[in-house]
């Protein structure tokens, strides 16, 4: 009686079996949540992340921000200063003192670029501070450093 054949699959990383938690991070690239009232620097951040492999959310104000965080919950969050409603230092405090967005990294973007607006940047909880007008490049570098695409 003739034995009955079969195939063997293997792959590359065999032994090693994907969580779902790590296919969905490949199917759904991080989030970034863009903060800025000049919608013209929310554009340009927009698409230069975008085309680097981010999804992203924008806000013109720190309370739609600060309602995108709560219920969207970006991997990562860019922040001017200088907002209505709710401004960039106030906003970053807040998010940094709720425990469900506490993990949330934070970049501050703004024209104040003195090292006490730097230093005061960082006490509510900055990760990172870049000064306008800022290289699209470096913007991106800094958040690769913070949110690297690959996990």
């Amino acid at each position: 009686m003739p034995q009955p054949t079969t195939t063997e699959l293997t792959f590359s990383d065999a032994g090693m079996p994907w969580a779902v938690e790590d296919w969905s991070a490949a199917l759904h690239p991080p989030t970034v949540l863009i903060a800025d009232d000049d919608e013209t620097i929310r554009d340009l951040i927009a698409v230069k992340l975008r085309a680097a492999g981010y999804h992203t959310l924008e806000a013109g104000d720190g309370r739609t921000a600060m309602a995108l965080a709560v219920n969207e919950r970006p991997h990562l969050v860019l922040l001017d200063i200088s907002m209505p409603g709710l401004d960039g230092l106030g906003f970053c405090y807040e998010l940094h003192s709720s425990p469900q967005t506490a993990d949330i990294p934070v970049i501050i973007v703004s024209s104040r670029g003195t090292p006490a607006d730097v230093d005061l940047g960082h006490i509510v909880g900055a990760e990172d501070y870049v000064v306008k007008p800022f290289s699209p490049a470096e913007l991106l570098r800094r958040v690769q450093r913070l949110l690297p695409l690959d996990g």
